[in-house]
């Protein structure tokens, strides 16, 4: 049954979509070698601010910063895991020539067992 890794990802002010679409196509083909069948990146475009809590407030987004939602698709949850082992152990990671745009230390990540897909 299809797996999903969800990811929030706050990005740093200044970044633009291309500049982002630039680090996403240098480590998009890293999960894809280890097993994921999609990356899917959304720019933020419509996102409101809520009343309780919203994307931004959820990643501490700061001034200038925006919200990337993603996706990673896997086939299964055991090769999602085997995938993710490797993926975090591939050099290419560490080195992607790219500068990483990104705050991980706010990004929110989890992994989600397909329930609905129509």
């Amino acid at each position: 049954m299809t797996y999903v890794d969800g990811l929030v990802i706050p990005v740093r002010a200044g970044t633009d979509s291309a500049g982002y679409a630039r680090f996403a196509e240098a480590i998009a083909p890293i999960f894809r070698d280890h097993g994921a069948t999609r990356v899917v990146e959304g720019w933020a475009d419509d996102v409101p601010d809520g009343k309780q809590t919203d994307f931004r407030r959820a990643i501490q987004a700061g001034d200038g910063e925006t919200v990337v939602f993603s996706w990673i698709e896997w086939p299964d949850k055991a090769t999602r895991d085997m995938g993710m082992a490797k993926v975090r152990a591939d050099p290419r990671m560490v080195s992607t020539g790219v500068e990483m745009p990104i705050d991980g230390a706010r990004m929110i990540f989890g992994g989600f067992q397909v329930v609905l897909d129509c």
